[in-house]
């Protein structure tokens, strides 16, 4: 009952939330900006290129360390409950 109200609570929660259309409001503009031509001539500058054409920005690496501590900590304190959780039932707790 407690999984039907929570999964409830969940759709019911999700269904106010707003949906993308495809549609577009104003006609396409066919020619670019005078904006974004000087930024694409920025951004090629220090552009790296992947070999079939394609130019890749710059953006430098993510950082995963923290992703990486907060997982293996999690798993352990689950394992540990796990583990816990097996040593009561065992001893009859």
């Amino acid at each position: 009952m407690l999984t039907a109200t929570a999964a409830g609570t969940l759709l019911g929660a999700l269904w106010f939330v707003p949906s993308a259309n495809a549609t577009q409001d104003k006609p396409v503009r066919t020619e670019p900006s005078v904006q974004a031509t000087a930024q694409a001539r920025v951004t090629t500058t220090s552009a790296e290129t992947t070999g079939n054409g394609a130019e890749l920005a710059d953006t430098g690496s993510i950082d995963t360390t923290p992703y990486v501590v907060g997982g293996t900590l999690f798993l352990t304190l689950g394992a540990g409950f796990v583990v816990y959780s097996v040593r009561r039932e065992r001893l009859g707790f």
